[in-house]
Parts: C-alpha cells; sequence; structure tokens
C-alpha cells in the first residue's frame, strides 16, 4: 500500500492575501488558483523543495469557519516548515517581518524558531541535526 497526505486545508481570510504572505513573504510556489465558483477557488502554495504535501488555502465561509482563522489547534504550533538551512531562512523571515513568537533555540533534534502566519497560526521553523535528519526528512 501507497498512501501520502497531499493537502493540508489552511482556513484563510482572503485567498490573495493568503497568496502573497506565503508568496510574497515565505517564498513558497503557487502551485495552482484555479476558480471553482464565483466565490470559490482551488488554491495550492508550497515550499521550494516540496514534493508530497501542499497547503490548501481555504477562504473561510462561514462564522465557524472565520472563528477557527490563526487557531486550527488551540493555539498549539500548527505546521512544520524544515529547511536545509536554518539561519538563512530564519534571516530572510527576519527581513520579511515575519513575527517569530519564540527565539531560535537548539534542541536535541535540531535548531528551531516559532514564528506566526498573517493569521497568527504558530508554525516551526526547524533544521534538524545531523542525528536525527533521517527520521525528520
Amino acid at each position: 500500500m501507497n498512501q501520502r497526505i497531499a493537502h493540508i486545508a489552511l482556513v484563510v481570510k482572503d485567498y490573495d492575501e493568503a497568496i502573497q504572505f506565503y508568496t510574497g513573504r515565505l517564498g513558497f510556489r503557487l502551485l495552482e488558483d484555479t476558480k471553482m465558483g464565483e466565490d470559490k477557488r482551488w488554491v495550492l502554495v508550497a515550499p521550494p523543495g516540496a514534493a508530497e504535501c501542499s497547503l490548501l488555502l481555504a477562504k473561510a465561509v462561514n462564522e465557524q469557519q472565520a472563528a477557527s482563522i490563526g487557531n486550527q489547534t488551540g493555539g498549539r504550533v500548527f505546521l512544520f516548515l524544515f529547511t536545509d538551512d536554518f539561519w538563512r531562512d530564519y534571516n530572510n523571515m527576519v527581513a520579511q517581518q515575519i513575527h517569530f513568537v519564540r527565539p531560535p533555540k537548539e534542541e536535541e533534534y535540531g535548531t528551531v524558531a516559532v514564528f506566526e502566519d498573517l493569521y497568527g497560526n504558530q508554525w516551526d521553523l526547524l533544521q534538524p541535526n545531523q542525528k536525527n535528519k533521517g527520521a525528520y526528512l
């Protein structure tokens, strides 16, 4: 059996502002932006080098969905952005005025810092150390 997670839905306020943040400030690639009706689009973004999984930017269409924007996991880190060069990406993100809520730290598993996306969802920026590289990548 061969299975994989293809997309993770991320509830957003507006397609275009989310696309701008992920592609303009984080350097993700816009994989697809297809209109699927008057107010619905199929929007996929992914970090450079991603082969398996992408984010599906899903515009909130009701109050319940809008209430979860920026807090899809109850305040815990939601997504994990792995990198092959922590300091390159951290410095680029700081230059793009990405808000870090926890500064860089060396952990047993690698170098990590926590940042927020444009809505407040928390992400780990993580470079696994050599010892743990195979377990995480």
